[in-house]
């Protein structure tokens, strides 16, 4: 596991998958996955691949010696489109996890709870 996985993958219990008998909606049309965003994938990794484009370019605003507010004004740029990107994400994880965890109730669905408010303030955070 490597430093950012430590720091972005939540501990769960014993090991356990979180997601364990939780099948994705998305799954029963053919998408593979048994994450809320699996329906999405593709457009999601487009979208990565596009906010990575955008930090790209700001290398090379700064190997061009770019004005400093030129760069800054396009940090902010990725900066949003990456805090976008979170919130979707976090959309389809209360609709598909969470959703799921409610329908069982109990303490699987207050570990979504708390799991998904952690990341709500982890996002609040940056």
């Amino acid at each position: 596991m490597t430093t950012t996985q430590a720091r972005t993958e939540p501990d769960h219990a014993h090991g356990a998958d979180p997601h364990a008998g939780h099948a994705a909606p998305a799954a029963a049309a053919g998408h593979q996955g048994p994450h809320g965003y699996s329906a999405q994938k593709d457009a999601h990794l487009k979208r990565l691949r596009r906010i990575e484009g955008q930090i790209r370019g700001l290398q090379r605003m700064v190997d061009e010696d770019v004005y400093c507010i030129d760069v800054l004004t396009q940090v902010s740029a990725g900066t949003k489109a990456l805090q976008s990107f979170a919130l979707s994400l976090l959309e389809e994880h209360l609709r598909h996890c969470v959703a799921a965890a409610a329908e069982e109730g109990g303490a699987e669905l207050d570990a979504k709870v708390a799991e998904a408010t952690a990341a709500i303030g982890r996002l609040l955070r940056s």
